[in-house]
């Protein structure tokens, strides 16, 4: 996965939790993520329809379906392009020097469909239900480390 899809799903938390139209300045403003970076990152997701756009004084950009509706993969293929571990997996375009010789030629769609399946199967709105959590027990730990020890 690259820098540019965690962007994505930073820019379409963003959208969600903000409920309304908003700007490429005011998401990069809300994220730290460089405006040009939110423009690009929110081109490549509007063509995929990940999020639709609206012009005009109160334009910017919207969620085109809600979190739980947006599986990682869906985001992954928006920004990076299809889902795929080898240049030789079908479907993909890719070609290797080496395929009339390699003996895993052809081998590699079983493990492809794995990953991709379960990419499918995970939504943005569980990979931000599963964050809060985390940040709490980050949050928790630090004010434990702080509280005053009862131990002498």
């Amino acid at each position: 996965m690259s820098r540019l899809t965690d962007y994505a799903v930073v820019v379409l938390v963003r959208l969600a939790q903000a409920g309304c139209v908003e700007t490429a300045p005011s998401i990069a403003a809300g994220t730290g993520i460089p405006e040009p970076t939110v423009a690009k990152v929110l081109k490549g997701l509007a063509q995929s329809g990940l999020v639709s756009s609206q012009r005009g004084a109160h334009g910017g950009y919207r969620l085109g379906r809600p979190l739980a509706a947006i599986p990682i993969a869906d985001v992954i293929v928006a920004i990076d392009g299809p889902i795929a571990l080898t240049a030789c997996v079908e479907g993909t375009g890719g070609s290797c020097d080496s395929a009339s010789l390699c003996p895993m030629a052809g081998r590699w769609g079983v493990v492809n469909d794995a990953i991709s399946d379960a990419l499918n199967a995970i939504s943005l709105d569980d990979m931000q239900a599963a964050a809060l959590p985390r940040a709490l027990r980050v949050e928790g730990s630090d004010v434990a480390a702080r509280a005053p020890s009862t131990v002498e």
